[in-house]
């Protein structure tokens, strides 16, 4: 499997990359680490060292245990990683860091994938639009939030207030889920499979959130549209349209990170 990644940073000053991507020959994994600036006192390490060790530990997992699934090779990572700082930090704390996270695997004739949080898994058939993989509950639950979170001041008690609120329904039943410090939220995530052999050349793509916004967010294209995109620009090319849209709007820019996986053959 060949696959082409591009990472790049929202650009602030403050904070490093909190994306992370990266594959194996027969894998690749996508991590987009989330938390609140300022909270060293929760967690020393911060949410960039989370994402790329969670991303290390999950493709270490991939590259050993090629017959377990995927679920549970997610559920090992976490603990590992949870593990890793359960004596240094406040791994239970709400503003501890967590992660959205993507996995594609080839596996005799397979293309497995799953979603934890808000990434995707976009994989292109050759007999049908791409099958859009995604997990929605945290974008259902956050837009509750989004009037009041734009009339608080930000940095404010009223504004931490909301966005602990909104936290309160992370890893639990009728709320959404993330990578953080319970392995059992892997159990949670959108899984699947389908036939190597009714994908496209194009392949499939991973994309954090901040790469996902070119169709989800701003509206630029559809996602036959990414795909086009893709096979004729690379990912670079995404990211660079995502980059001008929210220049143009005026918007806090994300980080934005995606994987593009091609040539598959019949792993």
């Amino acid at each position: 499997m060949r696959v082409a990644m591009a990472s790049v940073a929202a650009g602030r000053a403050d904070r490093a990359n909190e994306d992370f991507t990266g594959a194996l020959p027969t894998a690749a994994v996508l991590v987009d680490g989330a938390g609140i600036p300022g909270t060293e006192s929760i967690c020393r390490h911060g949410v960039a060292w989370y994402a790329s060790r969670l991303g290390g530990s999950l493709l270490g997992l991939l590259s050993l245990a090629q017959d377990r699934g995927l679920p549970a090779v997610l559920t090992d990572a976490i603990q590992q990683v949870t593990d890793d700082h359960r004596d240094t930090c406040a791994v239970a704390d709400r503003t501890s860091p967590s992660a959205a996270v993507a996995i594609l695997r080839l596996s005799n004739g397979l293309v497995e994938y799953l979603v934890l949080g808000d990434a995707y898994v976009v994989l292109d058939k050759a007999d049908s639009a791409p099958l859009v993989v995604s997990d929605p509950r945290e974008i259902v639950i956050s837009r509750s939030y989004e009037r009041a979170l734009e009339t608080a001041a930000e940095g404010s008690d009223e504004y931490h207030r909301i966005l602990s609120d909104l936290r309160s329904n992370r890893n639990r039943p009728g709320g959404f889920w993330v990578a953080k410090d319970d392995p059992r939220a892997a159990d949670e995530a959108i899984t699947g499979s389908c036939p190597i052999s009714e994908l496209t050349e194009v392949g499939a793509v991973l994309l954090s959130n901040g790469a996902s916004g070119i169709v989800d967010r701003f509206g630029l294209t559809d996602w036959p549209g990414v795909m086009t995109v893709l096979a004729s620009s690379g990912p670079e090319e995404v990211i660079r349209r995502v980059r001008q849209a929210e220049a143009h709007l005026a918007v806090a820019a994300d980080d934005a990170t995606i994987a593009h996986c091609t040539e598959f053959g019949q792993a």
